[in-house]
């Protein structure tokens, strides 16, 4: 007699990688927020969720130690959406939980970043992908290398080796992943 055929996870879409990271309010219940707003949007599918990290704000002049620290995770998700579409899915989730777009390096409850979709490379303006500076910040490397140590940034190379190089400090927040 042969076994029973075991039922198959059906992966539909895209692959893509989803930075989040906050500084303003309860970084915490924010970032399970925008979690849960994830995995409610019909065409998005969380797959992995990396644990918590803490990091001093990242101005343009370097790190700022009079900001709040922020705290960031990484998502794996698989969407229906194409990458403009699931640009707009993000805003929208960020704007929900009152993100404020006044300055580009300002303070932030929520920031939603696309820093992989499936692979592509793409220099348009409204998605440039992968993200233009994923290679060199630690924040992003670091709890992607934790949920796919086989990761590759196109164009960057070995997510594992580009976390290896990078400077910018990253410590485990005591609690885990929302």
């Amino acid at each position: 007699m042969r076994p029973a055929p075991r039922r198959q996870r059906l992966r539909v879409g895209a692959p893509a990688v989803l930075a989040l990271g906050g500084n303003v309010g309860d970084r915490v219940a924010t970032l399970r927020a925008a979690l849960d707003a994830l995995a409610a949007h019909p065409g998005i599918r969380v797959e992995r969720i990396s644990p918590l990290y803490e990091t001093p704000a990242l101005k343009p002049d370097g790190i700022s130690g009079e900001a709040p620290a922020y705290l960031n995770a990484v998502v794996l998700i698989h969407t229906v959406l194409d990458p403009l579409a699931l640009l707009a899915a993000v805003n929208r989730i960020e704007d929900g939980l009152g993100r404020v777009r006044e300055e580009r390096w300002g303070d932030r409850t929520v920031d939603i970043d696309i820093v992989d979709y499936s692979g592509i490379v793409s220099d348009d303006p409204r998605v440039t992908l992968p993200h233009p500076r994923a290679h060199e910040r630690a924040f992003v490397l670091v709890p992607w290398r934790d949920i796919a140590p086989d990761a590759v940034l196109p164009s960057h190379g070995r997510v594992a080796d580009l976390a290896a190089l990078a400077t910018d400090p990253v410590t485990p927040f005591e609690e885990t992943a929302p």
